[in-house]
């Protein structure tokens, strides 16, 4: 049975560009930035990935078109990585010429532990090419973080630390919430000290907090780094984070594919599931 969307506006923006725009020129004119991001995953055959490739060109061009103060994030499976990596890299780049074009910026999503060493792999190979344009997402609860974030650190590369939103096993993954939090925390370090403009991804105010105190002890302006959240929570937070002086940036999805995201946000906080089931009832 297919959910209706109505489900999934509190975390998924709509199902087309166009019914996204009011709610990017909402977050823009509270001085809000924006990564958009058009929902799906795992794509198995060419003519699809073809399909998403213009479809993420059109999406820049709309977004330049519209004034609107958004860069994107795409996920490599969207682009055939499950079809043939060199497929997918040529798709990438691509996307990237541009991305380079219209001085866009593109973010190489994270995705499940089986995509992570690609996913870093074809990210350096691009990064050497397109610097600037092209950035990649680092999660905080993978065991091998430690030494993939030093690395990241090292080439300069534009990361955006979230903690991670996979359901992912304790050979591969940290599980306690209070182990995940001090590993974000030593690698926000990291990437505060060694990395130009870090993008700290998170909803959780104990490292928030823990970031202000940190770049305040150590003398790291305000406009060094960016505070993200996604798109449906804690906006007020994101508005009064704005309105100190920080950087922020909503990440806002978008599509008709919007399941597998939608799944996630809902196992990720119990909150999130009340709010769903409430909502079912209202008229």
């Amino acid at each position: 049975m297919k959910l209706p969307f109505f489900l999934a506006k509190r975390f998924v923006a709509g199902e087309t560009f166009k019914s996204a725009v009011p709610k990017i020129e909402a977050l823009n004119k509270k001085k809000i930035k924006v990564t958009l991001d058009l929902l799906g995953e795992n794509v198995k055959l060419k003519t699809t990935a073809d399909e998403t490739v213009n479809e993420y060109i059109s999406l820049l061009n709309d977004i330049h078109s519209a004034g609107l103060k958004s860069t994107i994030s795409i996920k490599l499976t969207m682009l055939g990585l499950d079809i043939d990596e060199l497929y997918c890299r040529d798709n990438l780049y691509k996307l990237l010429d541009e991305a380079r074009k219209s001085d866009s910026f593109v973010r190489i999503d994270m995705e499940g532990s089986d995509y992570t060493q690609q996913t870093i792999d074809v990210f350096k190979e691009v990064f050497k090419e397109y610097g600037k344009h092209v950035g990649i997402v680092i999660q905080a609860y993978l065991h091998r973080t430690k030494d993939d974030i030093n690395d990241l650190a090292e080439l300069g590369a534009d990361v955006r630390l979230c903690k991670g939103a996979y359901n992912e096993p304790e050979r591969v993954a940290l599980q306690k919430m209070s182990d995940i939090r001090e590993a974000f925390k030593e690698y926000s370090k990291v990437l505060l000290d060694k990395t130009s403009y870090p993008r700290i991804a998170t909803h959780d105010d104990e490292l928030v907090n823990w970031v202000k105190d940190y770049s305040v002890e150590n003398k790291i302006g305000k406009a060094r780094f960016e505070f993200q959240m996604l798109y449906g929570l804690r906006e007020e937070t994101m508005e009064q984070l704005t309105n100190d002086g920080y950087n922020t940036r909503v990440y806002v999805p978008y599509g008709t594919m919007w399941f597998p995201y939608f799944k996630r946000r809902l196992m990720e906080r119990k909150e999130n599931i009340f709010f769903i089931f409430t909502t079912m009832f209202k008229k």
